[in-house]
């Protein structure tokens, strides 16, 4: 397989530098549960309205061993549905990643081949380096927290600034504000689940979502399935209706299948042959 896909993004590549956010750890103060869940609902209050939201995503960081630089168009819609373009600077996209639910499809344009029925986040994992699914990406892009929980099991507040906010599922919601009576943010959220663990980073927010993101896998940053990288994004439009077809793919009958290993072993992050 053509190997065009990482001497594009490579070609000029930086990691994202900035150090990750210094986020609050130790005892804390205890939070009450309604209390807790009034402070959340007040930091997911913009995102919580979206239904879709579409724009051009500047990447750039490093995932799969390899430091990337690129452009995405992306489109997520709630409740979990997802659509990458990876841009190139000429020509068809390097790839297209269309997600509903835990189900994705990949379109290698430039090769002829695809990838159908495959899970979602083993297969951006594959062709990206980083193992997302649609609700993943939906909250990553949206700045909100992973729906379909219950409220936090547990709450700790770090002096007037800073709470952190538990759920059941090992997942830790970080929101802050600058004073007192200034209204809650989702700062941070550290994600676990079966594909892996990772913290998304909010920043620079505006009309209550954020347009510079940072997802970094947690763990020792020089494992092979390590990410880090910096999601900035323009041209954002949200509630624009987006027909179930942005989320399908019509796959060309010249299209050869590709495999999932077949994917890992030689797609655009496997190992070059003479090295890593």
């Amino acid at each position: 397989m053509s190997r065009r896909f990482v001497l594009l993004l490579a070609a000029m590549a930086a990691s994202c530098g900035a150090p990750l956010m210094k986020l609050p750890s130790g005892p804390g103060a205890p939070v009450s549960a309604a209390d807790a869940d009034a402070s959340l609902a007040q930091a997911t209050a913009s995102c919580q309205a979206l239904r879709t939201l579409t724009a051009e995503v500047a990447v750039s960081g490093s995932a799969g061993g390899h430091r990337l630089r690129g452009r995405l168009s992306a489109g997520v819609a709630a409740p979990a549905s997802a659509r990458l373009e990876a841009i190139a600077p000429f020509g068809p996209p390097l790839f297209i990643f269309v997600a509903t639910g835990d189900e994705a499809t990949l379109l290698l344009p430039r090769d002829d081949r695809a990838l159908e029925h495959g899970r979602a986040d083993a297969v951006l994992d594959a062709v990206a380096g980083v193992p997302l699914g649609a609700a993943d990406l939906e909250a990553i892009l949206t700045g909100c927290a992973p729906g379909g929980e219950p409220g936090p099991v547990q709450a700790r507040q770090f002096g007037d600034a800073w709470r952190q906010l538990t759920r059941a599922s090992g997942d830790d919601l970080y929101l802050r504000r600058e004073k007192t009576g200034e209204p809650w943010v989702l700062a941070a959220l550290v994600r676990r689940s079966g594909s892996g663990a990772w913290r998304t980073e909010y920043r620079d927010r505006r009309n209550g979502l954020p347009r510079t993101i940072r997802v970094a896998s947690l763990g020792d940053a020089r494992s092979p399935g390590a990410f880090d990288l910096q999601l900035v994004l323009s041209q954002v439009e949200t509630n624009v209706p987006l027909d179930a077809s942005a989320f399908r793919l019509a796959i060309p009958a010249s299209a050869a299948p590709i495999s999932l290993d077949e994917l890992r072993r030689n797609g655009p992050l496997a190992p070059k042959p003479d090295g890593p």
